[in-house]
């Protein structure tokens, strides 16, 4: 029997996750399965719908600073879980690291969030290629948001109201790990590190790592553990790990920053949708205004259209609000690290570059 296909417009979401407990290891797991993650900063899309009611520039620069900020709320939902060795919030992929999680946020504001994660080791296998989905309640929101000099923004008090997508998405990641064995972990980190000598050697290291049957890396041969080109990655990798810590920390600083502003921006939203959806639900009738009831009810949809008018103009400042509020540390997190220059992604892309050329100079030095 033939099913009619959906239509072209026709959009699938996944089900909400729903209420998740984050799968927290009591004691720190074996060392091979301490792998190290770098969450990459997001995608975004950015919906007509949006920058049609409210201006292009106010969603655009927002999702953009949502790229930036959501990422580190990843990262420390990872690190919360004890499951994994060293967590990063890095501009793009980074040679050096055994798991890489990317995100497309495909829709966010104060009432839903839809991302799809893409999870991919150093060998080339998928953890994860799916999307998620949470909805936020008013129970979600703490009773207050507005943020005066008498009462700061306390964030030991504030929780995330989506942080069920985020815990879900990290018990994801445990789960896949636990179906590989413990060889099959071993050698992951063996590749990691072939990966990293090879970045800053082809020439040298090429032929240790090659593709098997299934399309994955896999190590071929290890270099001698007193190889002296060895030792040469090894010094590298630890100056590329101190560097990747200080991006990440420029990262850590600007969640810290954001955080208060876009707690309050993001309850907005919710309020200006649920708003949206109460005026939408008494819309007036014209044709059957006359069995609408009496004077009382005319006048209370009135009311009730006035206000949505009213709130979705504070909506708008509070958006606008929020890009200004962020904008400095924006700026600053793309200031110069180690004396590089440009965007943050700009400044890793160099840094590669040059540890590539202090390599192969220090190559040529002879012992």
């Amino acid at each position: 029997m033939q099913t009619a296909a959906p239509p072209a417009d026709e959009v699938f979401e996944p089900a909400p996750v729903g209420s998740v407990a984050l799968n927290y290891a009591e004691e720190t797991p074996n060392e091979y399965q301490l792998l190290d993650i770098a969450v990459n900063v997001f995608e975004v899309e950015l919906h007509a719908s949006e920058s049609e009611q409210f201006g292009e520039w106010i969603f655009s620069e927002i999702r953009e600073n949502e790229a930036h900020y959501l990422p580190y709320l990843m990262k420390e939902t990872l690190l919360r879980s004890n499951q994994w060795g060293a967590v990063r919030v890095l501009p793009e992929n980074d040679p050096s690291v055994d798991l890489q999680v990317k995100a497309k946020v495909k829709a966010s504001n104060g009432k839903r969030i839809l991302v799809h994660i893409e999870a991919i080791d150093s060998t080339g296998r998928v953890w994860l290629d799916q999307e998620y989905l949470d909805l936020a309640s008013e129970d979600d929101f703490p009773d207050r948001v507005r943020i005066t000099p008498g009462q700061p923004f306390d964030p030991e008090e504030f929780v995330e109201p989506f942080q069920d997508i985020y815990n879900a998405i990290s018990n994801s990641l445990v789960k896949f790990r636990s179906a590989l064995t413990e060889q099959e972990l071993v050698d992951l980190k063996r590749v990691s590190e072939m990966i990293y000598a090879r970045d800053l050697a082809p020439e040298s290291f090429d032929d240790n790592l090659r593709q098997d049957s299934s399309n994955l890396l896999t190590v071929v041969s290890l270099p001698a553990k007193d190889d002296p080109m060895l030792k040469r990655v090894e010094d590298m990798q630890t100056r590329h790990h101190l560097f990747i810590d200080t991006v990440d920390e420029y990262y850590r600083s600007l969640y810290e920053q954001m955080r208060p502003s876009y707690a309050v921006w993001r309850k907005y939203s919710f309020d200006q949708i649920n708003e949206d959806t109460k005026a939408a639900k008494e819309q007036y009738d014209f044709q059957n205004y006359g069995q609408s009831g009496s004077y009382l009810t005319l006048t209370q949809r009135y009311d009730r259209y006035r206000w949505s008018k009213i709130f979705e103009l504070e909506y708008r400042e509070i958006s606008a609000g929020f890009n200004n509020e962020v904008g400095p540390a924006i700026l600053e997190l793309n200031k110069s690290v180690h004396g590089l220059s440009g965007t943050m992604e700009e400044q890793y892309i160099q840094w590669k570059r040059i540890l590539r050329q202090l390599f192969s100079l220090e190559a040529e030095i002879p012992n």
